[in-house]
């Protein structure tokens, strides 16, 4: 993600939770919670099994998977916790989340490991900020930036480009889904909200509480990517908290 943001107050583990989160973490993925409409449900809401990321940062907890910065463990990199069930493709996914206001974070997919990180993605990103300036957007982390603005529909041509100012200069927007600000009004702060995202072949769209909020076609076959890991970010900044609930995945 961009910015920066936060969520309500879970206490941070005791070093005896932290062990049990570990072993957690390296149990298997436990067999997914299939539902008649497709979905499956690829977060226990209990463990952390089926996810890989830092425990310093990440745990499981009152039916969440909360991503935490503190004052004594702030970060020096973006890092992820990242589902271990695959490389999606096509598919859909939905989840809910919360963030408190000085929260930063995102979902990554369809993206890569960046090497010489520990724990970092790099790929699409559906943003993800306390104060909502960012959320929506379509975000390539490590890669061409800011490829559409919440409000924007996209075309990236297979021409050469390169980020300035945060963005892809070779993005064209050939439609709108209304203004940025009026669709923030849409967003809840400090308060849960949905997430759905829609990636289907090089049509990557991104939806806040059931409503459309960028819309990417990628024609760049040098940069797009049509497979890859899923994962969730926390950024770089203040102390934040941002948890997410109810994560379900359908392959098409």
């Amino acid at each position: 993600m961009i910015a920066g943001f936060i969520i309500g107050g879970c206490n941070p583990g005791t070093s005896s939770d932290k062990g049990q989160i570990d072993a957690d973490a390296a149990a298997p993925a436990p067999a997914a919670v299939a539902t008649d409409d497709g979905f499956e449900q690829i977060f226990d809401g209990k463990t952390l099994n089926g996810w890989e990321g830092d425990t310093a940062y990440w745990r499981a907890e009152g039916g969440s998977l909360v991503g935490e910065v503190t004052p004594d463990k702030l970060l020096k990199s973006n890092t992820f916790i990242i589902y271990q069930g695959g490389n999606p493709k096509d598919f859909e996914l939905k989840l809910e989340f919360k963030i408190t206001e000085t929260g930063n974070s995102g979902i990554n997919y369809r993206s890569e490991m960046f090497p010489g990180v520990p724990h970092a993605l790099k790929g699409y990103q559906t943003d993800i900020d306390g104060r909502n300036n960012y959320t929506g957007q379509n975000y390539e982390e490590r890669g061409r930036t800011t490829l559409a603005y919440r409000g924007q529909k996209v075309t990236i041509p297979n021409t050469p480009g390169e980020s300035k100012k945060n963005a892809w200069t070779a993005a064209i927007v050939d439609g709108s889904l209304g203004s940025s600000d009026s669709l923030k009004t849409l967003i809840k702060s400090n308060d849960w909200n949905t997430c759905h995202i829609v990636a289907k072949g090089n049509h990557l769209q991104h939806y806040i509480n059931g409503v459309l909020m960028s819309d990417v076609t990628d024609d760049d076959t040098t940069h797009r990517k049509l497979e890859g890991l899923l994962g969730i970010q926390v950024h770089v900044g203040p102390p934040m908290q941002v948890q997410y609930r109810n994560i379900m995945l359908k392959n098409l």
